[in-house]
């Protein structure tokens, strides 16, 4: 008989899913997950709400799904627990994602109080408590205010907080007045938004998930159980184990699936203990996820996008440091996308110069 001792070397191995750029149907966000199960992929991080859409429902802002794309184009309460329990029983987690106080001008279609004005949407205005109060109905509805409960039962919540550009704030009178009576700086508006939906998440039994700029701005004025997503620079990922904090790998120049000119050996190769040798710091480093962005990706492409180039990063983040020989690796991950296409996931030819692109002609899938 057969006898396997394995285990994975990171406790997160996931992949991000965009799901506001372009809306992805519920099948296939299930095909989605399986794919992930395939590849022991344990993580979902459902990228659901950004700038160009709001299609999830919320009963404590119900007209907060105004922002999304269509009627037909949401999901419903009911769509989100069937997601979350499909992924559940195939042995992955739902980490969801609202990004703020950027990327967050769909929210203004519903609750235009909450943003600047209606010509300078986004970041989310610092200076309503209304602003507030619907960060906290959002994130009460999805955790349940309490560990293991809620829409998104998972300990982590994802909080966005990059690419937060303030001139809104500055150009626009009532948020600069109450930035001068407060003898407040945008960065002190920036700092206090992302510090009270931190304290949101904590006390309804979450760890917040923030991408890297919090860290760079804020560095240790963050909350110690914060967890900080790289992925503008792998050497930040250093600086924040360096500082106490947990870390989660995503650098956009190898990991970013999007970015369809990087080959299935760049994301092989990404190493994610690089230059941290203590092993103090190696155990912050909870693991990492290919980002399929979604401005060029809907129904109609994202499995061949994603695949198999994804499956070269699930194995780096499951196998020893020391398995690193891509000229072994290449025939598993070749056997790997001919197993999804068996399965129906069309898994784009393993050898592309270019993701998603056709075979180049004749031959067996194992050799392509």
């Amino acid at each position: 008989p057969w006898s396997i001792k394995d285990q994975p070397r990171f406790p997160h191995r996931g992949i991000l899913l965009d799901t506001a750029r372009h809306y992805q149907p519920i099948a296939n966000i299930k095909k989605f997950i399986d794919s992930l199960s395939y590849a022991k992929f344990n993580t979902f991080h459902w990228h659901i709400v950004d700038d160009q859409s709001f299609p999830f429902q919320s009963k404590l802002l119900p007209d907060i799904w105004i922002g999304s794309y269509s009627h037909a184009e949401r999901y419903t309460q009911a769509d989100v627990s069937d997601i979350v329990e499909y992924a559940r029983q195939r042995g992955v987690r739902v980490m969801v994602e609202f990004d703020l106080p950027g990327h967050a001008s769909s929210w203004c279609a519903g609750y235009p109080e909450i943003c600047p004005s209606s010509t300078c949407l986004s970041p989310l205005d610092p200076s309503n408590q209304a602003t507030y109060n619907a960060i906290h109905s959002l994130l009460s509805e999805v955790t349940g205010s309490q560990k293991s409960a809620g829409l998104f039962p998972d300990n982590l919540i994802h909080l966005g907080g990059d690419e937060v550009n303030t001139d809104c704030w500055t150009k626009t009178d009532h948020i600069s007045q109450w930035l001068a009576a407060k003898n407040m700086t945008t960065e002190d508006a920036y700092l206090s938004i992302v510090e009270q939906a931190h304290q949101m998440a904590i006390d309804m039994g979450r760890d917040p998930v923030n991408w890297e700029e919090v860290f760079n701005h804020f560095g240790s004025k963050l909350d110690p159980r914060s967890i900080i997503h790289i992925w503008l620079d792998h050497a930040t990922l250093a600086k924040v184990v360096a500082a106490g904090y947990r870390g989660i790998l995503s650098n956009q120049d190898v990991w970013y699936l999007d970015h369809l000119d990087v080959p299935w050996t760049s994301f092989y190769s990404n190493e994610p203990f690089l230059n941290i040798t203590d092993p103090s710091q190696q155990k912050l480093i909870l693991g990492g996820e290919a980002c399929m962005w979604g401005e060029t990706v809907d129904a109609s492409d994202l499995f061949n996008t994603v695949w198999p180039r994804a499956a070269a990063a699930a194995e780096r983040l499951w196998s020893a440091q020391e398995v690193t020989d891509t000229n072994a690796a290449l025939p598993r991950l070749a056997w790997f996308r001919c197993l999804l296409n068996e399965r129906g996931v069309g898994a784009a030819p393993l050898l592309n110069t270019n993701a998603r692109q056709p075979p180049p002609g004749p031959g067996s899938c194992f050799n392509q």
